[in-house]
């Protein structure tokens, strides 16, 4: 089982470095100025995700409290 994990993570790296390893792309996002457009909407998911996560804690918190307390 460790041999076909180690073996995955190994292919997954080997693949995908000719990609990385050609900076033309970020270079041409960020001489566009797209690169700032990237970071903004991945910041706005980020901060969604997270005030969505804060959301469903306080709303189990709440529920948890109804079910110790007993009341309905």
């Amino acid at each position: 089982m460790k041999y076909r994990i180690s073996t995955l993570i190994f292919l997954l790296f080997y693949l995908t470095r000719p990609a990385l390893g050609h900076g033309e792309s970020v270079d041409f996002m960020r001489d566009t100025g797209k690169i700032y457009v990237v970071v903004a909407v991945l910041a706005v998911i980020f901060l969604v995700l997270i005030g969505y996560l804060i959301y469903l804690d306080l709303k189990t918190r709440k529920l948890e409290k109804r079910i110790r307390h007993g009341s309905n």
